[in-house]
């Protein structure tokens, strides 16, 4: 039998981009090749594995289609496509001409509308000949008879499905395959706008389809439905019906099909080689070119058969209306620090790669090992334990690794005592400051040491944070690090314990043989990532000096804070908890009474209909995709002027968050053996550099209103010994603005002490500064701040409640006064348009990929961020800095007193009482000389009996 495959090729291009969404592949020039690379490897794929006869891909075009006609709304809610995919189509056409692929193209047509005609003709006119319609697109099951399947590509672990008539009646539940049909003008499409019939979701119509056979014999025993299903079905019979023929694909395309004109054919070397190179797609160039054994897939290059009759001159094949014109977009000039590391075939993992993993389980094994480990200049090691948690983990073994392909693993015995002994064998090792060691997210490998007495000197080397430096927008676990840059799968945890949740095993509960596979690979992997990550990293000298002298340092001082921990007043979160509530039901009477009935608040749906149909708040309301009202705090805000019941639910809202999330949930994070609650604090997220927490987020702790502070109160010493300090940076961004702007009058203010929202003030509203009114401060300080992150006259009018004139006239009035500040927003942004990049004071990078973009939504946010990140992500340096110096103080000088928290800008201590005034002296110097700024940093303490009473 001849095969025929049919590309659809806007669903394969779809689908190849959002594989490869979180770790898209970019070349040296900044291109995004991600959609065109897994387009080539599906090609290549079917290729291989199909060996096809025939092939031709189908294209949409731009134009609208006969369905546009017909209904006018037809995708008119469909997101604009994004740029990377519009840049990756001449591209993939380029491919697929330089391969002598046909391209199946008509205006006014859609892609599957030109397969369906095709396969059609093909089946009916060749009986020996399968067709097999290759795409992800669901609606091409109506089309399938015995010589027609479906082809879905493998994708994202699953592997290929090839449906005929049987698997697609299985699929849907149904008993004939154009039944399909009249299950999608039930339901509809969101993606393309399809109506449908509203009420009615996939397994409805399934159900109805089932008793009813149709569209239109459900239309026409209406009478026997029930409720709010039989009045849709009367209401939206007739676009139901219109759903339905929207929805079918149209096989009476007029083109013509000769088998001869899809015959595989060989591709055009040379144009072939000058994309590949283009596109630096070095492995495929070998598959493709057979420059060195490339496996199976060499052979679908050269399929033998003739060229094309119709080929045209240009080598691109365009049945249907002439040659599609093609244009090659040059990829924008951006940094070349981003490498291309192509996927490389096959995939590794631990079956198919040569190694030696070894199980050290004597005194004679572990002191062999601790002698080859100590001639070592770098080790990498991995800790297992049996929690999550660092504070409450024990230790169930440690892997080691010095060298490519080779790993060891040392169980720990239950026992604490033996286990003890075991680790204190390991301690010179550890304490050898000549070694460099080397992990993945070291923190907590330091703090579960740390409980064992281990305390690790020398270089350390994170390869989690140096990937985070080299690419912070991206994830930085291992196994995604494994995948991009070693073309390697490790084996995944939930093998060895099972899935997360509360039937998740333990790892003291996994056989001997699997946990030193598991944890050694994990050791060997994580060796071998770091002089990779570490050349990448190398072709930036600031970036390097940014891992060794700050974020490998603050490393050791954040494992610290989080093993120190805090103490929490639980008797009056209890208290709090009780007041909460019954404030929450006093403002739920009160809405109740505002809407003259009573509706679950908590319920966006019946919150939508009493705010928008019972009391018509909002003629025009804003409704969700799904047709319910929106009712985020956005909306409710803009509100609250119309009506109390707006501010009421905004205030059950904070109330029944501020309970749920804070008050009644801290004390559950109380750990058991320490009796204080321990942050985890994040280095490799924020893209900017701050740093971020979780369990509890301290970053989201409401601090705007007098109920939300009250939280802090909470957090007090750790005894009577003791006192809260908060010791935190003024208005640094704007400091920082100031410096990097040269900004002479705004410097003078701060470094005269003069406040600076009233000198803003008073330059923009032209008055002398003691006529500064505390509005007009508030104004100015809505402003400053505003600034930093591009806030636009519309923007700052709903912050302060003016008119849009008055806010433009503000803004505009600032320009005149600080243009400076306007000149460095320029100069930045111009910087990063030629870099692609912009960065701190200390030299970390934001790269920003849509700053070129042609989209002006997605340009204007880069912009933004150009101004605002290396402002943000300098004080996030700073901080840094400050941090590392303050905790080498309370080492040095062995204090009593302990760093316990970082929160934005501020830093927090638990100090020791006869050591306050020292304290306070040496952290307020070593903060505002952590970077040497033009500018004077000034820094606010406070002293109190919890946190609220030191902020």
């Amino acid at each position: 039998m001849k095969k025929l495959f049919l590309l659809d090729a806007m669903a394969l291009i779809y689908r190849a981009h959002f594989a490869f969404a979180k770790t898209p592949r970019i070349t040296s020039k900044g291109l995004n090749t991600s959609a065109v690379f897994g387009f080539a490897n599906t090609l290549l794929e079917v290729l291989a594995k199909e060996k096809p006869t025939h092939i031709g891909v189908a294209f949409d075009t731009p134009k609208p289609t006969f369905r546009h006609v017909q209904f006018e709304a037809y995708k008119a809610q469909r997101q604009e496509q994004p740029e990377d995919i519009t840049i990756a189509i001449p591209y993939v056409k380029r491919l697929l001409k330089a391969m002598n692929i046909p391209l199946l193209i008509l205006d006014g047509y859609e892609a599957d509308d030109v397969i369906g005609t095709i396969a059609k003709r093909a089946a009916r006119d060749h009986d020996d000949m399968e067709i097999y319609m290759m795409t992800p697109d669901k609606d091409y099951g109506q089309l399938v008879e015995e010589r027609i399947k479906m082809y879905k590509p493998a994708f994202m672990g699953k592997g290929v499905e090839v449906m005929g008539p049987q698997e697609i009646c299985d699929r849907w539940g149904i008993k004939e395959v154009g039944q399909v049909i009249d299950i999608l003008g039930l339901m509809g499409d969101a993606v393309d706008n399809i109506p449908g019939i509203p009420g009615i979701g996939e397994k409805t119509a399934q159900k109805l389809i089932e008793e009813y056979g149709s569209v239109e014999n459900l239309i026409a025993n209406v009478d026997k439905l029930k409720g709010k299903q039989k009045e849709n079905v009367q209401n939206f019979a007739q676009q139901g019906l219109l759903s339905k023929e929207l929805a079918t694909i149209y096989c009476e395309v007029p083109v013509p099909f000769d088998e001869e004109d899809l015959k595989m054919c060989d591709s055009n070397k040379e144009e072939l080689s000058a994309l590949l190179d283009e596109l630096e797609f070095r492995t495929l160039r070998k598959r493709l070119l057979g420059e060195e054994p490339a496996g199976t897939t060499s052979e679908t290059v050269a399929a033998p058969a003739t060229k094309p009759k119709a080929a045209a001159s240009n080598g691109q094949m365009d049945l249907f209306g002439g040659l599609v014109e093609e244009k090659k977009l040059a990829p924008s000039e951006t940094d070349d620090i981003t490498l291309d590391f192509e996927t490389r075939a096959p995939k590794l993992d631990i079956h198919t790669s040569v190694h030696q993993y070894h199980l050290v389980n004597t005194p004679e094994l572990r002191q062999s090992l601790i002698h080859f480990l100590s001639l070592q200049d770098e080790i990498c090691f991995d800790t297992e334990t049996t929690a999550l948690d660092a504070v409450e983990a024990d230790l169930v073994g440690l892997a080691l690794a010095y060298q490519p392909g080779e790993a060891f693993y040392v169980p720990f015995p239950e026992n604490r005592e033996e286990a003890q002994a075991i680790i204190d064998e390991f301690k010179p090792v550890f304490q050898n400051e000549k070694i460099t060691k080397i992990a993945q997210n070291i923190k907590y490998d330091l703090m579960v040491l740390s409980q064992y007495g281990v305390e690790i000197k020398g270089k350390l080397y994170d390869t989690m944070l140096a990937h985070y430096l080299i690419e912070p927008e991206k994830r930085h676990n291992m196994d995604i690090l494994a995948e991009t840059y070693l073309n390697y799968t490790p084996v995944s945890i939930e093998e060895l314990i099972g899935k997360k949740g509360s039937k998740q095993g333990n790892m003291r509960e996994v056989e001997l043989e699997k946990i030193k596979e598991y944890a050694s690979e994990d050791a060997d992997i994580t060796f071998r990532l770091k002089p990779i990550l570490h050349e990448i990293l190398s072709k930036n000298e600031s970036s390097v000096k940014l891992l060794e002298e700050v974020e490998m340092p603050l490393t050791q001082v954040l494992a610290d804070v989080e093993m120190e921990g805090v103490r929490l007043d639980t008797d009056f979160l209890k208290l709090m908890s009780k007041e909460l509530e019954k404030d929450m039901l006093e403002t739920q009477t009160r809405i109740f009474e505002l809407a003259g009935v009573e509706f679950n608040i908590s319920s966006p749906k019946q919150l939508g209909e009493i705010l928008f149909e019972k009391l018509k708040l909002d003629p025009k309301a804003k409704k969700t995709k799904t047709g319910q009202y929106m009712t985020g705090e956005e909306i409710l805000s803009k509100l609250e002027h119309e009506h109390e019941i707006a501010r009421k639910i905004l205030d059950f809202r904070e109330l029944q968050k501020l309970k749920s999330t804070y008050v009644d949930a801290l004390p559950q994070l109380i750990s058991p053996r320490t009796g204080r609650i321990h942050t985890s604090f994040m280095q490799a997220v924020a893209v900017t550099g701050r740093l971020s927490s979780k369990d509890p987020n301290l970053q989201n702790i409401p601090i705007r209103t007098p109920r939300g502070r009250e939280i802090r109160k909470a957090f007090i010493p750790k005894n009577d010994d003791f006192v809260i300090l908060s010791a935190d940076y003024s208005q640094i961004e704007l400091r920082i603005m100031a410096a990097f702007a040269k900004d002479e009058s705004m410097i003078e203010a701060f470094n005269q002490g003069r406040d600076i929202h009233a000198t803003t003030a008073a330059k923009v509203f032209n008055v002398s500064l003691d006529q500064v009114t505390s509005d007009m401060r508030r104004k100015a300080k809505t402003v400053n701040f505003g600034i930093i992150y591009g806030v636009s006259a519309f923007g700052l009018a709903q912050q302060i409640d003016i008119s849009r004139s008055e806010a433009k006239e503000i803004i505009d009035s600032y320009w005149r006064e600080f243009p400076a500040i306007k000149r460095y927003m320029s100069e930045v942004v111009l910087s990063a348009r030629e870099n692609g990049f912009v960065e701190t004071i200390l030299g970390r990078r934001r790269y920003l990929r849509d700053i070129n973009s042609q989209n002006m939504t997605d340009r204007n946010f880069a912009e933004r961020n150009a101004v605002n990140a290396p402002i943000q992500g300098s004080a996030a340096d700073m901080i840094k800095v400050a941090m590392i110096k303050v905790n080498n103080f309370i080492k040095t000088e062995n204090l009593k007193s302990r760093m316990i928290l970082t929160v934005h800008d501020e830093l927090v201590f638990d100090a020791y009482k006869p050591e306050l005034e020292i304290l306070k002296e040496k952290v307020n110097e070593l903060m505002i000389s952590a970077i040497e700024f033009p500018v004077k940093m000034e820094t606010g303490m406070g002293v109190g009996l919890n946190w609220l009473e030191a902020h």
